[in-house]
């Protein structure tokens, strides 16, 4: 599959005919959201086996075949020349497609309210097959140690059909808040804790949970020990079961990073003792916060590389978002951006006449707009050279794959390029 980006005055049928398909295929692919008014920098998956390239001013077969790691022969006999043959400007190469690697994918899902939506279920049916796990959001624990279910409606039984690893996300919230009392009495009130695995390994067992997933956040400092501690007692416990267990770290760089958020999270320790563990490396740019990328890759490759140090690369799932914000700008403290679909940002442009823009420092796509009351809009979001950008990273530091926040959101090109690029691994 190739990545393209709106040039001004290119139709769905220019494009189409440059890549050998057709523009039905390409709507169908990507589920154009505006296939009669193109925005100039959307960007296109193009469902083709391997690539195009077409030759810029410089270019050498030499150099060529080292950019898409291959060999000046192979691109010449796939190419039907002579590998000395000058190459002309606009000449277009065939790339064959690259080996897959084999990686692992998870997703939350966060069913609301007192029904799970119909749209929430077809999008995760969508999506289960290019999932390792599937994640319900999620059991919270109680303080007698007792649990409160997620509406689960057919999510077993997707994950069932799809030969997911159904994930049972515990968190230490009460109403939707994470609670450091909570984690306080859970991490050192040793009956109540005995308890609260029992009902784990109860409810586990009713559902077909194989893998127990804890996302205990905001802790207090002094229980990052009391949280090893009991990490370890429920590894031993759920290994009897068979099951894996994992967790979820907060975003550090450092061993000694201060914060409510990190310091209770002891990266080498849970290396040590969970089968894996997701990196929760989005959320820079945030709703209560100022306009930027929610997932810059600069500091998602640092908080990767100070994992990298703590654990081994095989347990390391990247964090990664389904979802982009608008801002209104000024930003004033206070008030609340509002989260959109990668398809919704590409319909906003369209609706608003603008350009998409991509920032390669941070490798994210954004725009800015004026609504209807005058006020200025920035909007930052996903695509398909920003996803890519992150398996490339996945890729370049042998990790075990990639874990998303969340399914409900459409974003078609990511699960294309997931085709793409890796064999997903079903447990």
């Amino acid at each position: 599959m190739q990545i393209h980006v709106i040039r001004r005055n290119q139709t769905l049928t220019s494009i189409a005919n440059a890549f050998g398909t057709t523009a039905e295929a390409i709507i169908t692919a990507n589920q154009v959201p505006n296939p009669n008014d193109l925005v100039v920098g959307q960007t296109l998956v193009i469902p083709i086996t391997g690539r195009y390239y077409f030759v810029q001013p410089g270019d050498s077969l030499w150099a060529i075949a080292r950019r898409f790691n291959t060999t000046p022969a192979q691109l010449a006999s796939v190419n039907q020349i002579s590998v000395t043959q000058p190459l002309t400007v606009g000449f277009r190469l065939y790339i064959p497609p690259a080996p897959k690697r084999t990686a692992e994918f998870n997703a939350y899902v966060e069913p609301r309210g007192t029904a799970v939506a119909e749209a929430l279920i077809t999008d995760t049916r969508r999506n289960a097959p290019f999932l390792t796990y599937l994640a319900p959001f999620s059991f919270q624990a109680r303080r007698n140690g007792s649990l409160r279910e997620p509406l689960l409606d057919n999510f077993p039984e997707i994950a069932r059909e799809n030969r997911n690893v159904l994930m049972m996300v515990i968190t230490n919230q009460e109403e939707d808040q994470f609670s450091d009392e909570l984690g306080r009495i859970l991490l050192n009130d040793i009956p109540v804790q005995d308890r609260f695995l029992n009902n784990i390994v109860t409810t586990a067992n009713r559902y077909g949970f194989r893998d127990i997933h804890f996302d205990f956040e905001f802790l207090r400092p002094e229980d990052r020990e009391a949280y090893n501690q009991f990490l370890r007692k429920a590894k031993a416990r759920f290994q009897q079961e068979g099951w894996l267990m994992s967790t979820a770290l907060a975003p550090k760089t450092s061993r000694t990073q201060q914060g409510r958020w990190y310091e209770a999270h002891d990266y080498r320790a849970h290396g040590e003792i969970a089968d894996f563990v997701v990196l929760m490396t989005y959320e820079w740019g945030y709703s209560g916060g100022p306009a930027q990328a929610v997932s810059p890759i600069g500091p998602v490759r640092r908080v990767i590389e100070y994992a990298l140090t703590e654990m081994p690369s095989s347990k390391i799932m990247m964090g990664q978002n389904l979802y982009g914000y608008d801002w209104t700008l000024p930003f004033v403290q206070g008030t609340t951006a509002r989260a959109l679909s990668p398809q919704q940002a590409i319909q906003l442009a369209a609706r608003e006449n603008v350009e998409i823009q991509y920032d390669t420092r941070v490798q994210a796509p954004f725009f800015t707009y004026t609504d209807d009351q005058g006020r200025r809009h920035e909007v930052w979001f996903e695509d398909a050279r920003s996803i890519q950008a992150k398996f490339d990273l996945v890729k370049e530091l042998n990790l075990r794959g990639m874990s998303y926040w969340k399914l409900g959101l459409s974003f078609p090109q990511n699960w294309l390029l997931i085709q793409d690029n890796f064999t997903v691994r079903k447990r």
